[in-house]
């Protein structure tokens, strides 16, 4: 017994030390620099909670957070609802169903910066698909900027990642793929409809890999940061701005290091209770009742 746990330690402990030097540390310096004065080109001062106290003030900060919360909750139900309920048809293994899972992968595969890219060619106000096909149902003349209204920002911003959901089906394919078969064959036995077995069944036995998608979506928005720095930089005025964007334009804009690792500390201590939530509601690692 001994001897197991002494090779447990040594197995774990290049592990250990990975994460005290690459994560541990590094938020032991992000909360130590968010209490000074830090810009570039001037001396580094200790000021204690003022960058905290300047944060809970700051309007900015405010509609970043927001913004980052209605995300995560979007990413965590429409982006989870879109992935299990496509893994569901493709589940029938229908004549379409390889090449659907092939297409519907590829948007995943192309970087936040390249989809950013292509968004901003189909949503152009003057040559972009989108009012192009309006135009041809008589609205003449239509030319909505979609990026940088007020009205219509937050939507196009969404849009560019919200279907892109199939990492989550494959996750979800992968665990149906572990339920025996003989429970499948055993309701259809007693006369469950297709729907009920799905409903009743297979989604009552994924509690835990669902859990787990929402966890890998919604912390996901808490570094989204290409496609929005792509599409609108943030905007217009701070619209679409979400704790990634505002940190960056904090630092490297502003020049307000220090205040920019204080917003950092507030986005992992939300990621950390979006986490502890999600897993108390879903209780992921549970056995399943």
């Amino acid at each position: 017994m001994a001897k197991n746990k002494l090779y447990i330690t040594l197995f774990l402990l290049p592990t250990l030390v990975l994460f005290a030097l690459v994560f541990a540390a590094s938020c032991v310096i992000l909360f130590g620099t968010s209490l000074t004065e830090w810009r570039i080109g001037s001396k580094v001062s200790f000021i204690g909670i003022h960058n905290y106290a300047e944060m809970f003030l700051d309007p900015d900060f405010w509609k970043s957070v927001w913004n980052t919360i209605l995300w995560m909750l979007l990413q965590s139900t429409v982006h989870i609802m879109i992935g299990v309920s496509f893994a569901l048809i493709l589940l029938k293994k229908e004549f379409y169903w390889k090449f659907a899972r092939t297409v519907y992968m590829l948007p995943n595969i192309i970087s936040g910066a390249a989809i950013g890219m292509l968004f901003l060619s189909i949503l152009n106000p003057e040559i972009g698909a989108v009012n192009h096909i309006i135009r041809l149902f008589g609205f003449e003349g239509f030319s909505q900027n979609w990026f940088m209204d007020y009205n219509s920002a937050f939507f196009s911003v969404t849009m560019t990642w919200l279907p892109y959901a199939a990492v989550i089906t494959i996750l979800v394919l992968a665990e149906i793929a572990a339920i025996s078969e003989s429970v499948f064959e055993s309701a259809k036995i007693d006369g469950a409809s297709e729907l009920k077995i799905n409903l009743y069944i297979v989604l009552p036995m994924l509690r835990n890999i669902i859990g787990t998608c929402v966890l890998l979506a919604g912390t996901s928005i808490l570094q989204k940061f290409d496609i929005i720095m792509m599409t609108t930089g943030g905007g217009p005025g701070n619209e679409t701005m979400n704790l990634p964007m505002y940190i960056y334009k904090t630092a490297l804009i502003d020049n307000n290091f220090g205040y920019a690792n204080a917003i950092g500390v507030f986005a992992i201590v939300l990621g950390i209770v979006f986490v502890m939530t999600t897993k108390a509601v879903f209780k992921i690692g549970d056995a399943l009742e």
